[in-house]
Order: C-alpha cells, then structure tokens, then sequence
C-alpha cells in the first residue's frame, strides 16, 4: 500500500523531459485531429474562461508539473499567475520556458491553438509575451500541507485555482486525494473557481525511469469530491481516451474537467 510519503520519494525520479514527450507531442497533442486529448482539455478551459464569470486578482495553478498550458486561456483574466510544483526539476523547467532558455520545451502550437479557440486573430507570440509577463512566481507546494504554500500566500486569498493532474497523481488513495482538495480549498476566497483536469481510472504513469502511482476513480467519485467540499459544479466534462492516444505510457482510461465555484460564506 503506498503511502503519501512513498509517493513523494519516487516522484524523486521524476523525469520532466520523458514525461513531456509522452503525452505533449502527437498523437495526444495532434491539433490536426479533432479526437486528440489536448485538443479538448484547451477547449474545456477556454470555454470556462470564455463565460465572463472568472477573473480577479490572483490566480494561482496548483502542481503545474513541467507545463504551461492548462494557463493558456486562464491567465488572460488575472493580474497576476503563480506557478507551482512540488519538484524543483518541474520549476526549473518552468523558469526555461519563461525565461526563453535554450532546451526549453517548445509550447508554442499549444498557444497558437488557443489562439484560434479563442478567435481574437492576434499573433500567437503576443499571447505568449503576455503570459510570461504574467507569471509573477514559480514556487513549491505540497497539497497534503493544510497549507499547501506555506507562508506565501495566506488562506482565503486567492480568485481561482487551476490544476491538471496533480492530486490524484500525488495521492496515495481517494480519501488522501479529498483531503488534498480540502487544502488547497483553503486557499480560495467564498465564491472563487477551480479549473480542475484529472484522470479517470489510472493506476500509473510513467516519465523517464519513474514509474508513478495514481489514486484511481470514477467520474462519479470526482464529482463527489467537489460536491461534498461545498463546491457549486459549473460545469463537467469527461473525454473517453481511443485505443490511438494510449501509447504505453499509462493505463488511464479517460479525462475529467471540472469547473466549480467555492460556495460565498453565509
């Protein structure tokens, strides 16, 4: 039985670069093909952040791991974004791309893609000037934390949440994984969102030499969480992975996306 504490140490062998390779090129992230999974994870959250209700001060996007595109439409809607990881190999490799480092991992069809979901006709390089301008910090998190960011941000003050794949996949169990969303709740002010993508039904994954567990459930669990953490569900979605995108990396069988609203204090 894994424990959060041996999750943590095999997360150690982490590679970002293997885990960026496997799911971040085609098939799963083919634009021309209207069944690729990163294709309907972006349309997902530009079409949240298209409804006019999302937006604030600070947006903060919990377990970023070694990528940037679950912020591509977000961020447009906050003053400021705060990345975070719990592996210092996944910030590092944030701060590349921010910094337009050589070796960086190139994001640049993914905001080009955005870019026509979102159908403003503006150069996809003007997007991404603005995000990296955006990014105020790249900071550690450790979600099993009642507060998840230490001291650098105090509960109750954050607009919105956005995560992609970080509490079930750093989450030894579905009790551990709804405590984890219990912490990072915290952070949120009453009536603040969450964009949240998960996996359904995945028991590992895999990114270099690291073999990663996963707490695996149902739609109907992920659901639940929310419900029961006193979220208002705004919107649910889950994508069915087809036999071309399992490539040997994973056992998932789909992919949740959850837009929920933190309810305001009585």
């Amino acid at each position: 039985m894994s424990t959060i504490k041996a999750i943590a140490e095999n997360y150690q062998t982490f590679n970002p670069a293997a885990y960026l390779q496997n799911n971040y090129v085609p098939p799963r992230a083919d634009f021309s093909n209207p069944d690729s999974v990163v294709p309907w994870k972006l349309k997902c959250l530009a079409d949240a952040c298209a409804s006019g209700e999302i937006g604030g001060q600070i947006l903060v996007d919990i377990g970023s791991g070694p990528t940037v595109y679950q912020v591509l439409s977000a961020f447009e809607l906050f003053k400021e974004v705060i990345l975070t990881d719990f592996l210092e190999v996944n910030r590092e490799e944030l701060k590349k791309w921010l910094h337009d480092e050589p070796g960086a991992f190139d994001w640049g069809p993914f905001i080009n893609h955005v870019c026509s979901i979102e159908g403003k006709g503006e150069p996809w390089q003007e997007k991404r000037k603005r995000l990296r301008e955006r990014v105020s910090r790249v900071i550690p998190v450790n979600v099993h934390q009642p507060c998840p960011l230490g001291t650098e941000l105090a509960p109750g003050t954050v607009d919105a949440l956005v995560s992609s794949f970080c509490l079930e996949a750093c989450s030894p169990d579905y009790p551990a994984f709804v405590k984890a969303l219990q912490n990072i709740t915290g952070l949120l002010k009453p009536g603040g969102h969450v964009l949240m993508i998960g996996a359904l039904e995945e028991s590992y994954f895999l990114a270099g030499e690291a073999k990663l567990s996963v707490a695996s459930f149902t739609e109907e669990m992920t659901r639940k969480a929310f419900q029961d953490m006193g979220y208002v569900i705004r919107d649910f979605r889950s994508y069915t992975m087809p036999e071309s995108m399992k490539v040997g990396v994973d056992d998932v069988k789909g992919i949740s996306f959850v837009w929920a609203q933190k309810k305001e204090s009585n």
